[in-house]
């Protein structure tokens, strides 16, 4: 296949992407943004049919919401839209697969074309890297928006336990909190709020910020109010009890990752510097590179070796540093 067969076939596709994409991109009408919102960050599922004054529904917000369905009722699409709420990203699960697509084939065209010069073994690894590159990025997200989250719980704790001492009820404590907090802890309790004033109890407003927050600290603290609703108590002092729990676990959590730092980036060089390195030198010197590719009796197998004992030498260091507590 020549290089203008190539760009041609490119060319098509991404056409393509574009038109689904706009497709999914429209503009939704009030009541489709409640349900997907609903749908997206709880488990409460709504579909609402919205109808022209024309009578007929229009065909892009069908398409749109068939092809949601279709994938919300796949197990990864279950999946993805966890992970997207996790991470606070304002995309459905349809234009999720089609960044991915998008990212797939951009990583193959630079790959072919800019950093390999045709080699097509190279281009290939360069798409594998594209098809993962959104899920890395959601994963960080929301990694980093969690660790955010934890940092800020002792001060929300404090927060809440000083709007239920003033008088207030546990719901307008957690609208103070939405109201006064930082990103993210602000988000999170104003989506629980609307939840409830959306008619989802309590406890399961709750349990969904559970599910978008999974953490321990933040466990405990909903298990604990939603033990008082049931049998009442004090729920400012169970909190207060909590909140100094909380800052001791997160001065804990902080100590230890200062002494595995160095263990865990230790890893992450180990394992990316082979990988580097040889880009690197199929940039500079394809032809230096190339052998081992073209090779299938002897290079395919040595690169899958090396690749599997990268994987294992990062799973053994990242379990050595990974400590309980």
């Amino acid at each position: 296949m020549d290089t203008q067969t190539i760009i041609i076939i490119a060319a098509g596709v991404l056409s393509f992407i574009i038109l689904i994409v706009g497709i999914i991109s429209i503009r939704r009408e009030n009541k489709d943004v409640i349900a997907e919102r609903l749908g997206r960050y709880t488990d409460f599922e709504q579909v609402v049919e919205i109808t022209p004054a024309g009578g007929e529904t229009e065909e892009s917000s069908a398409l749109t919401r068939r092809l949601d369905l279709a994938l919300n009722n796949r197990e990864f699409g279950k999946k993805w839209k966890i992970a997207l709420a996790k991470a606070d990203l304002k995309i459905t699960v349809a234009e999720y697969m089609a960044l991915h697509v998008i990212t797939t084939i951009g990583f193959f065209l630079v790959g072919i074309f800019i950093l390999f010069k045709g080699n097509i073994v190279g281009a290939l690894i360069a798409g594998v890297i594209g098809f993962f590159a959104p899920r890395i990025y959601v994963s960080r997200k929301q990694n980093k928006r969690l660790i955010l989250f934890e940092t800020q719980l002792p001060d929300t704790i404090s927060l809440w336990v000083n709007g239920l001492r003033s008088g207030y009820s546990v719901l307008q404590a957690m609208e103070a909190i939405a109201k006064e907090s930082p990103e993210p802890t602000a988000s999170e309790f104003r989506r629980v709020v609307q939840e409830v004033q959306l008619g989802i109890t309590m406890e399961d407003g709750l349990d969904h910020m559970l599910q978008r927050m999974t953490s321990d600290d933040l466990d405990l603290i909903v298990t604990a109010v939603n033990i008082q609703r049931e049998v009442g108590g004090n729920l400012a002092e169970i909190l207060d009890v909590i909140g100094h729990t909380i800052r001791d676990r997160i001065k804990l959590k902080g100590e230890i990752r200062v002494l595995t730092s160095q263990g865990r980036y230790t890893g992450y060089l180990i394992s990316g510097l082979p990988i580097v390195l040889a880009l690197f030198l199929m940039v500079i010197n394809p032809n230096y590179m190339g052998g081992l590719f073209e090779n299938r009796m002897c290079g395919w197998p040595m690169l899958g070796i090396g690749l599997g004992l990268i994987g294992m030498g990062t799973a053994a260091i990242q379990r050595i540093v990974d400590i309980d507590y």
